[in-house]
């Protein structure tokens, strides 16, 4: 199942661990990516509040956590090389993985033809 925010993130849920990152849109707007940082494993992340940050040639962005929960693993590759993100942010350029709190509350978050129209 894949779900979006309207702050650009989208998640894949499967087994109760939402896979996190930013969008294609998203990546778009930001332009080359060249710094991530991301949360530490552990880290207990709050609904729309502050899990990672990215900076592009263009500007310095906040990535918010879709849903509550704890980060199980992140994504070092998109460290050493941000550019994953640009050339494939809803996949390979995924963020972290979030054991989710409440599996339910991904139901209130967008799809696919919602964000598409959120976006335009």
């Amino acid at each position: 199942m894949l779900k979006f925010t309207a702050e650009h993130e989208w998640l894949k849920l499967e087994d109760g661990v939402a896979t996190v990152g930013i969008t294609t849109h998203a990546a778009e707007q930001l332009g080359d990516l060249v710094f991530v940082e991301l949360p530490e494993v552990g880290a207990e992340l709050v609904k729309d509040g502050n899990a990672a940050t990215v900076e592009s040639v263009k500007a310095a962005s906040d990535v918010y956590s879709p849903l509550d929960g704890e980060v199980t693993e992140v994504n070092q590759a998109i460290v050493d090389d941000p550019s994953l993100v640009n050339s494939d942010p809803q996949a390979a350029g995924w963020f972290f993985k979030l054991k989710l709190k409440n599996v339910a509350d991904a139901d209130a978050l967008m799809d696919e033809a919602a964000y598409k129209e959120l976006i335009g």
